[in-house]
């Protein structure tokens, strides 16, 4: 169980990202497990529970504001990332996009557990060579948000659990201890 300071997005910071994501219909839009904003708490806590600081924790909460490769509803524009940014900051908002703008075809290949591999931006086609601490928190965030996923649906979990291992795997200490023993346990 994670302490009280790692839990620490409660209060007025918490409520307000909650009222945002009410505000957006998170709370109506279907996923696995029940809704989104249901899915968005649980990869928040799983964050937490691994000991990931409050920024990764509020990314991971608003990892599908501008939806993702795997997931196309988005809850806000690209044109309003400063909306996000006013809500969040800008190191949480930054994390929010690299997360959101991963092409996963052409990233996941090239993950080989070194922060030396061109990470393509599904948005823009750039590629980028994001630093190793925003590396880390976009495995760990991809890991609690899988988990989830694969968790709440056994169909899905069938179809790509062998391969998110792998990749998962293959992220090697990109992914904190706590995340790669979390992989270990639900997918090894």
């Amino acid at each position: 169980m994670a302490s009280a300071e790692q839990h620490h997005l409660t209060g007025k910071g918490r409520a307000a990202i909650e009222a945002f994501l009410h505000g957006q219909e998170a709370d109506q839009m279907p996923h696995p497990g029940g809704t989104l904003l249901a899915h968005l708490g649980r990869v928040q806590g799983l964050l937490a529970d691994w000991g990931a600081d409050a920024v990764v924790q509020t990314a991971g909460l608003c990892h599908a504001t501008y939806g993702t490769d795997g997931f196309a509803p988005a809850l806000l524009p690209l044109s309003d990332r400063a909306t996000l940014v006013t809500l969040i900051g800008e190191q949480a908002e930054s994390l929010v996009y690299l997360y959101a703008g991963c092409d996963r075809g052409a990233v996941y290949p090239r993950v080989d557990g070194t922060t030396e591999f061109a990470f393509r931006d599904r948005f823009t086609g750039r590629e980028l060579s994001p630093p190793a601490d925003q590396l880390r928190a976009f495995f760990d965030i991809t890991a609690a948000n899988e988990l989830d996923v694969l968790a709440h649906n056994t169909e899905l979990a069938e179809r790509y659990g062998p391969a998110l291992h792998a990749l998962l795997t293959r992220a090697g200490t990109l992914l904190s201890p706590a995340a790669r023993e979390a992989v270990s346990r639900q997918l090894g």
